[in-house]
């Protein structure tokens, strides 16, 4: 009986210790650069078979603990600029429930290619802008309709909070460093509202091995992305966000053409 208990024990820990390194990896790059955990966390989810709806359910479920651990790294960094935070809040929740909803009952990816083609526009952008023009710090503009997007996206697609409210708050002459730890913040709030939809919709299906493993593995990581976002210099992080942005749309639209299975 008890070998028995240990063996299972065991067979648990080996199918959960690449979710773990998966979680740690991915909310890294999303803590230091305000993105990509949910596109990351979602694409190596369906590639091992988990269906859309439960890949980004069980990724929003890990999210919201790795957010939350995030965000509370961020504010202790004073990363947060929450002015920025209210005006992103209302409009990035009622997206994420509105997106949750469509993708517990509606095929939502039909117009994720071509979003995935003007992230790579913003990416190579990104990229040429802190190569060939010094950042100016402003006050962006737009924040609301991007709020609304990009927790609309998040939720029906898996990820696209932080590639399209960040990259877009960059241009628009955003502090890096604010931008990232502001944007992480929302995300808490958003996640866990996308999370109780997910949960009212779809149940206790989201909550897997795989999210337990996402989970621990964010977690750890959160604190350490935080410190980065901080210390490191505006311009490589800008850099750092197109270059991800880039990768992750480019991976996207080679998905979407058949080039990746």
């Amino acid at each position: 009986m008890i070998d028995s208990i240990l063996a299972m024990g065991a067979t648990h820990a080996d199918a959960i210790w690449p979710f773990v390194l998966v979680g740690f990896f991915a909310q890294m790059v999303d803590g230091a650069l305000g993105m990509a955990y949910g596109v990351i966390s979602s694409t190596l989810l369906l590639a091992l078979g988990v269906p859309p709806a439960a890949a980004s359910a069980g990724v929003h479920a890990a999210e919201t603990c790795t957010t939350g651990v995030s965000a509370i790294s961020h504010i202790a960094h004073r990363n947060v600029d929450w002015s920025l935070f209210r005006r992103l809040v209302v409009p990035g929740v009622i997206g994420g429930v509105l997106g949750a909803y469509v993708l517990s009952n509606i095929d939502g990816n039909v117009i994720k290619p071509f979003i995935q083609v003007y992230l790579l526009s913003i990416g190579v952008y990104l990229i040429w802008r802190s190569r060939h023009v010094l950042p100016q710090h402003s006050n962006p503009k737009i924040v609301a309709p991007l709020g609304l997007v990009g927790g609309f996206l998040d939720a029906s697609g898996g990820g696209g909070w932080g590639p399209v409210v960040t990259s877009n708050l960059l241009i628009q002459g955003s502090s890096p460093r604010h931008t990232i730890g502001t944007v992480n913040s929302v995300e808490f709030i958003l996640t866990l509202s996308i999370s109780i939809t997910f949960f009212l919709n779809v149940g206790w299906e989201a909550f897997t091995v795989a999210t337990s493993g996402l989970l621990i593995g964010g977690v750890v990581a959160a604190p350490l992305g935080a410190m980065l976002a901080r210390h490191v210099a505006p311009k490589i992080l800008m850099t750092s966000v197109g270059i991800i942005l880039t990768l992750t749309s480019l991976f996207g639209i080679a998905k979407w053409l058949g080039y990746i299975g």
